[in-house]
């Protein structure tokens, strides 16, 4: 790697901090705008304006609005999430137990849908033009088109309410049984896998047909290589930048389909537990939860960044 292939890299992960800054300040300033009051909802209705305003400074909230920013922020890089306005627990200690389930939800979804997007993909780009890959066109820009709440709530309507194979909640768990985990998993997963498949798929085919058409592979086949042997050994290994791109890509959307799947299926993730913290304005939770996210988001977007600087041969020889 070259220094200007590194130059990149570094103003890629430059303009990612920065942008994660100003996440922080939009965050912190719309969570603040939140309707309602904090303390009073900590207190309930039946307190005193004198509680109330006790319970107010002491939490900070009596502070100019920058001023809590900036402590908030320092707190921030110094590891100090702050405490939680509901259960009075640290919040890191709070969220460390939703952390771990969310991970695994997104793992599991990623280590079945990154292969059968892959096998799509390259099947529908070796039948270019045919009419099994103009079905698989269609299949997935239909289901890109249809909203994952949408695949959700008739996945639960088939699967769970008329034909009883699961259930409509998911706690998860790792102490399921094999049979018990599957079913625990495979709505959520299900729901994931849809939009996150199309989308690969879709950018899979594009990258392979875009290699198929090279002049290279046009002389590869006139020497008489099968069309499987062009496209495993020849324009895979070149399309795995453009493909390694797309499934970063496709991959950041699960920290935002996290939130309205765990919603739906009760999953005792980091999601839920954002949007529980949003219903009681637990403010130092809601904040945690999207910096979390929005930080995840940032890093896949600029691993997807460092692959393309990575595989561009334009760059490489520079």
């Amino acid at each position: 790697m070259n220094r200007y292939m590194m130059f990149l890299i570094a103003r890629r992960a430059g303009a990612g901090i920065l942008t994660l800054l100003i996440v922080s300040a939009v965050v912190f300033f719309i969570t603040s705008l939140l309707p309602g009051d904090a303390a009073q909802m900590i207190l309930g209705q039946n307190a005193t304006p004198e509680t109330v305003a006790a319970l107010r400074q002491q939490l900070g909230l009596d502070q100019p609005l920058l001023m809590r920013y900036f402590s908030w922020l320092g707190g921030m890089l110094q590891g100090d999430f702050g405490t939680s306005f509901a259960s009075h627990l640290p919040v890191m200690q709070l969220v460390s137990q939703r952390i771990p389930a969310t991970f695994e939800l997104a793992g599991i979804t990623t280590v079945i849908c990154v292969p059968l997007a892959l096998t799509i993909g390259i099947i529908a780009a070796m039948n270019r033009g045919s009419l099994l890959d103009r079905a698989l066109v269609i299949a997935t820009m239909a289901t890109v088109a249809v909203p994952e709440f949408l695949v959700a709530t008739v996945a639960v309507l088939i699967f769970a309410v008329k034909l009883h194979w699961v259930s409509a909640m998911s706690l998860g768990g790792a102490h399921l049984d094999v049979i018990s985990y599957l079913k625990a998993y495979a709505l959520p997963v299900l729901t994931l896998c849809c939009v996150l498949v199309a989308q690969m798929a879709r950018m899979t085919r594009a990258a392979i047909i875009n290699q198929l058409d090279s002049p290279y592979l046009e002389m590869a086949r006139l020497k008489g290589v099968s069309p499987i042997r062009a496209v495993l050994r020849h324009a895979l290994p070149n399309a795995v930048g453009p493909i390694a791109n797309a499934i970063c890509l496709s991959l950041s959307y699960l920290f935002g389909g996290v939130i309205i799947i765990e919603s739906i299926f009760s999953y005792p993730g980091l999601a839920s537990q954002l949007v529980d913290a949003v219903s009681n304005r637990d403010l130092p939770v809601v904040q945690f939860c999207v910096m979390l996210f929005a930080a995840c988001y940032l890093l896949l977007l600029l691993l997807a960044d460092i692959l393309t600087i990575a595989f561009n041969p334009k760059w490489r020889s520079a």
